[in-house]
Protein backbone atom coordinates (compact mmCIF):
# COMPACT_ATOMS: atom_id res chain seq x y z
CA UNK A 1 0.00 0.00 0.00
CA UNK A 2 3.07 2.21 -0.19
CA UNK A 3 2.52 5.09 2.16
CA UNK A 4 -1.21 5.30 2.64
CA UNK A 5 -2.27 4.95 6.23
CA UNK A 6 -4.09 1.75 7.10
CA UNK A 7 -5.72 3.66 9.94
CA UNK A 8 -6.98 6.32 7.50
CA UNK A 9 -8.56 3.62 5.36
CA UNK A 10 -10.21 2.16 8.46
CA UNK A 11 -11.45 5.62 9.47
CA UNK A 12 -13.10 5.92 6.05
CA UNK A 13 -15.24 2.91 6.98
CA UNK A 14 -15.98 4.06 10.53
CA UNK A 15 -18.89 5.94 12.05
CA UNK A 16 -17.04 9.28 12.05
CA UNK A 17 -15.96 9.07 8.42
CA UNK A 18 -16.61 12.71 7.45
CA UNK A 19 -13.27 14.10 8.66
CA UNK A 20 -11.42 11.08 7.27
CA UNK A 21 -13.00 11.58 3.83
CA UNK A 22 -12.14 15.28 3.91
CA UNK A 23 -8.53 14.39 4.74
CA UNK A 24 -8.37 11.65 2.10
CA UNK A 25 -9.81 13.91 -0.62
CA UNK A 26 -7.57 16.81 0.38
CA UNK A 27 -4.45 14.65 0.31
CA UNK A 28 -5.15 12.70 -2.89
CA UNK A 29 -6.66 15.46 -5.07
CA UNK A 30 -3.28 16.98 -6.09
CA UNK A 31 -1.96 13.56 -7.10
CA UNK A 32 -5.08 12.81 -9.11
CA UNK A 33 -4.76 16.18 -10.83
CA UNK A 34 -1.15 15.39 -11.78
CA UNK A 35 -2.16 11.99 -13.08
CA UNK A 36 -5.07 13.47 -15.03
CA UNK A 37 -2.65 15.91 -16.68
CA UNK A 38 -0.44 12.99 -17.67
CA UNK A 39 -3.47 11.09 -19.01
CA UNK A 40 -4.38 14.10 -21.15
CA UNK A 41 -7.62 14.90 -19.33
CA UNK A 42 -8.90 18.34 -20.40
CA UNK A 43 -9.31 20.84 -17.57
CA UNK A 44 -13.09 20.90 -18.18
CA UNK A 45 -13.31 17.16 -17.43
CA UNK A 46 -10.94 17.04 -14.46
CA UNK A 47 -13.54 17.68 -11.71
CA UNK A 48 -15.84 15.01 -13.15
CA UNK A 49 -12.98 12.53 -13.25
CA UNK A 50 -11.98 13.21 -9.65
CA UNK A 51 -15.58 12.81 -8.55
CA UNK A 52 -15.81 9.49 -10.38
CA UNK A 53 -12.58 8.24 -8.81
CA UNK A 54 -13.63 9.15 -5.28
CA UNK A 55 -17.08 7.65 -5.88
CA UNK A 56 -15.51 4.43 -7.17
CA UNK A 57 -13.28 4.28 -4.13
CA UNK A 58 -16.26 4.88 -1.82
CA UNK A 59 -18.13 2.02 -3.49
CA UNK A 60 -15.11 -0.32 -3.33
CA UNK A 61 -14.21 0.51 0.27
CA UNK A 62 -16.47 -2.09 1.96
CA UNK A 63 -14.74 -4.87 -0.03
CA UNK A 64 -11.27 -3.32 -0.04
CA UNK A 65 -8.70 -4.96 2.21
CA UNK A 66 -5.14 -3.83 2.67
CA UNK A 67 -2.64 -6.32 1.31
CA UNK A 68 0.96 -5.84 2.43
CA UNK A 69 3.28 -5.50 -0.52
CA UNK A 70 0.58 -4.13 -2.83
CA UNK A 71 0.61 -0.51 -3.96
CA UNK A 72 -2.46 1.50 -2.96
CA UNK A 73 -1.14 4.40 -5.05
CA UNK A 74 -1.02 2.20 -8.17
CA UNK A 75 -4.55 0.99 -7.47
CA UNK A 76 -5.86 4.56 -7.22
CA UNK A 77 -4.06 5.45 -10.47
CA UNK A 78 -5.58 2.42 -12.20
CA UNK A 79 -9.04 3.47 -11.05
CA UNK A 80 -8.41 7.00 -12.34
CA UNK A 81 -7.17 5.78 -15.73
CA UNK A 82 -10.07 3.36 -16.11
CA UNK A 83 -12.60 6.04 -15.16
CA UNK A 84 -11.07 8.41 -17.71
CA UNK A 85 -11.23 5.82 -20.48
CA UNK A 86 -14.82 5.06 -19.46
CA UNK A 87 -15.68 8.77 -19.67
CA UNK A 88 -14.07 8.92 -23.13
CA UNK A 89 -16.07 5.92 -24.33
CA UNK A 90 -19.30 7.56 -23.18
CA UNK A 91 -18.42 10.71 -25.11
CA UNK A 92 -17.88 8.78 -28.34
CA UNK A 93 -20.98 6.61 -28.76
CA UNK A 94 -20.25 5.60 -32.35
CA UNK A 95 -18.04 2.67 -33.28
CA UNK A 96 -14.57 3.65 -34.40
CA UNK A 97 -12.19 1.92 -36.72
CA UNK A 98 -9.14 0.09 -35.47
CA UNK A 99 -6.29 2.55 -35.31
CA UNK A 100 -8.56 5.56 -34.65
CA UNK A 101 -6.50 7.97 -32.55
CA UNK A 102 -9.38 8.52 -30.10
CA UNK A 103 -8.84 5.01 -28.75
CA UNK A 104 -5.07 4.85 -28.56
CA UNK A 105 -3.58 3.81 -25.26
CA UNK A 106 -1.50 6.52 -23.62
CA UNK A 107 2.13 6.23 -24.52
CA UNK A 108 5.07 6.42 -22.18
CA UNK A 109 5.60 5.29 -18.65
CA UNK A 110 2.85 4.57 -16.19
CA UNK A 111 2.23 7.87 -14.36
CA UNK A 112 1.66 6.01 -11.11
CA UNK A 113 5.28 4.93 -11.17
CA UNK A 114 6.53 8.11 -12.85
CA UNK A 115 5.78 10.14 -9.74
CA UNK A 116 8.88 9.68 -7.68
CA UNK A 117 8.69 8.91 -4.00
CA UNK A 118 10.17 12.35 -3.27
CA UNK A 119 7.50 14.08 -5.37
CA UNK A 120 4.77 11.97 -3.75
CA UNK A 121 6.02 12.87 -0.27
CA UNK A 122 6.36 16.55 -1.17
CA UNK A 123 2.77 16.73 -2.43
CA UNK A 124 1.40 15.02 0.68
CA UNK A 125 3.52 17.19 3.02
CA UNK A 126 2.43 20.39 1.26
CA UNK A 127 -1.22 19.37 1.53
CA UNK A 128 -0.85 18.49 5.20
CA UNK A 129 0.85 21.86 5.82
CA UNK A 130 -2.12 23.63 4.23
CA UNK A 131 -4.47 21.65 6.47
CA UNK A 132 -2.72 22.62 9.71
CA UNK A 133 -1.70 26.20 8.84
CA UNK A 134 -4.70 27.77 10.56
CA UNK A 135 -3.96 26.05 13.86
CA UNK A 136 -0.95 28.28 14.60
CA UNK A 137 -0.29 31.95 15.17
CA UNK A 138 1.42 33.90 12.42
CA UNK A 139 4.66 34.18 14.40
CA UNK A 140 4.70 30.44 15.23
CA UNK A 141 4.12 29.53 11.59
CA UNK A 142 6.77 31.96 10.36
CA UNK A 143 9.25 30.61 12.94
CA UNK A 144 8.57 27.06 11.75
CA UNK A 145 8.74 27.95 8.07
CA UNK A 146 11.93 29.98 8.35
CA UNK A 147 13.80 27.31 10.33
CA UNK A 148 12.37 24.06 8.93
CA UNK A 149 11.70 24.94 5.29
CA UNK A 150 14.10 27.80 4.60
CA UNK A 151 16.75 26.28 6.91
CA UNK A 152 17.58 29.60 8.53
CA UNK A 153 19.27 29.81 11.95
CA UNK A 154 16.90 30.12 14.92
CA UNK A 155 18.84 33.09 16.33
CA UNK A 156 18.39 35.03 13.08
CA UNK A 157 14.67 34.19 12.91
CA UNK A 158 14.23 35.12 16.58
CA UNK A 159 15.62 38.61 15.98
CA UNK A 160 13.44 39.05 12.90
CA UNK A 161 10.27 37.96 14.72
CA UNK A 162 11.02 39.59 18.08
CA UNK A 163 11.16 36.23 19.86
CA UNK A 164 13.76 34.39 21.86
CA UNK A 165 15.64 31.59 20.10
CA UNK A 166 13.99 29.16 22.53
CA UNK A 167 10.53 30.40 21.48
CA UNK A 168 11.51 29.80 17.84
CA UNK A 169 12.61 26.24 18.64
CA UNK A 170 9.39 25.60 20.57
CA UNK A 171 7.20 26.95 17.76
CA UNK A 172 9.07 24.81 15.24
CA UNK A 173 8.66 21.74 17.44
CA UNK A 174 4.91 22.32 17.91
CA UNK A 175 4.27 22.74 14.18
CA UNK A 176 6.44 19.74 13.29
CA UNK A 177 4.63 17.58 15.85
CA UNK A 178 1.28 18.60 14.39
CA UNK A 179 2.54 17.98 10.85
CA UNK A 180 3.86 14.55 11.83
CA UNK A 181 0.51 13.70 13.41
CA UNK A 182 -1.33 14.79 10.27
CA UNK A 183 0.95 12.64 8.13
CA UNK A 184 0.99 9.67 10.51
CA UNK A 185 0.98 6.52 8.46
CA UNK A 186 0.98 8.34 5.12
CA UNK A 187 4.72 8.58 4.70
CA UNK A 188 5.89 5.39 6.40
Amino acid sequence: MDSTSVSLLEQLRGPEQGPAWARFVHIYTPLLIRWSDRLGVPADDRADLLQEVFLAFHRALPRFRYQPGRSFRAWVYTVAANKWWEMCRKKVPIPVAVGDSRWEEPSGDDPATAISEAEYRAVLAAQAARLIRGRFSESAWRAFWATAVEDRPAAEVAVELGLTPNAVYLARARVLACLRAELAGLLD
